[in-house]
């Protein structure tokens, strides 16, 4: 039997010092797949359950997510390598004054990787931060093992 270890991480403005970091180019991200726009329900749905406000779906975070995540399946690794490039490009494209992330590697599901960050106490603060927008990007390596960028912001 292989025991698959199932990774995430989370990551805020308030976790690094601030750096001078070059902006990131951004592209067209794919369109939408399910567990994707699973992944967004069940958030919002958790999110609605506490009395906050539901998080609006925004295209320059999931273009800014998919560049990460298509960053993370090339080299293998989950991370937050080059945050403060992408808190920046959110900051001059979507007027962004506060942004955060959770990241994962490897959850199957929509459900299990929101039940991972929902369990967590720093992907939590995440999900229960005061944002106004969102949007995820998740891609499979050639293995078939899920990578995913989870992008807050507030505006």
């Amino acid at each position: 039997m292989v025991l698959i270890g199932m990774l995430s991480f989370s990551c805020s403005t308030e976790d690094f010092p601030e750096d001078e970091v070059s902006n990131i180019s951004l592209q067209n991200p794919p369109p939408a797949k399910n567990i994707e726009i699973e992944i967004l329900e069940l958030i919002n749905a958790h999110r609605i359950s506490l009395g906050l406000n539901a998080l609006n779906n925004h295209n320059t975070i999931k273009a800014v997510a998919y560049t990460h995540t298509d960053y993370m399946v090339e080299v293998d690794n989950v991370s937050h390598d080059n945050f403060f490039q992408r808190k920046n490009s959110l900051m001059q494209n979507a007027s962004a004054t506060a942004v955060s992330e959770n990241v994962a590697y490897a959850f199957s599901s929509a459900q299990s990787v929101v039940n991972a960050w929902i369990n967590s106490d720093g992907h939590r603060a995440n999900i229960e931060g005061d944002y106004t927008d969102f949007d995820i990007s998740a891609e499979q390596n050639e293995e078939g093992r899920w990578y995913y960028t989870n992008i807050f912001i507030k505006r």
